[in-house]
C-alpha cells in the first residue's frame, strides 16, 4: 500500500478482490517484510499463533531485512484484512505485500 493511498479504500478493494478470486474459507498466503529483529519476527508469529499457520522466514542477502511468509486457513476476506491491520498496528516498520 502506498503512503498516499487511503487505507480504508485499499482494504475495500482488497476485500472485493478476495471475494472474486477465492472460495472461503481458504488458505491465504500473507507476506511481510520487516527489519531483521527477532522481536519483530516473533510478534508476527504470535499474531498467527493457534491458527495452524505455516510460517517461513528468509533473511535478505545483506541480512538487513527478513521476509516472513504465513500460510494459514482464513474464514473470509474480513478475517484476512483484520490480520493485516493487526500486524500493521503491532509491528513497527513492517511492509505488507
Amino acid at each position: 500500500m502506498s503512503e498516499a493511498q487511503d487505507p480504508e479504500e485499499f482494504y475495500k478493494k482488497l476485500k472485493s478482490q478476495l471475494l472474486d478470486t477465492s472460495n472461503w474459507p481458504a488458505i491465504y498466503l500473507f507476506k511481510f517484510i520487516v527489519p531483521t529483529n527477532p522481536q519483530k519476527i516473533k510478534s508476527i508469529e504470535n499474531i498467527f499463533d493457534n491458527l495452524g499457520a505455516v510460517i517461513n522466514t528468509k533473511q535478505s542477502k545483506k541480512g538487513s531485512y527478513t521476509s516472513v511468509s504465513v500460510n494459514v486457513k482464513m474464514k473470509d476476506p474480513d478475517a484476512v484484512i483484520e490480520k493485516y491491520k493487526e500486524v500493521a498496528l503491532k509491528v513497527e516498520g513492517v511492509i505488507s505485500l
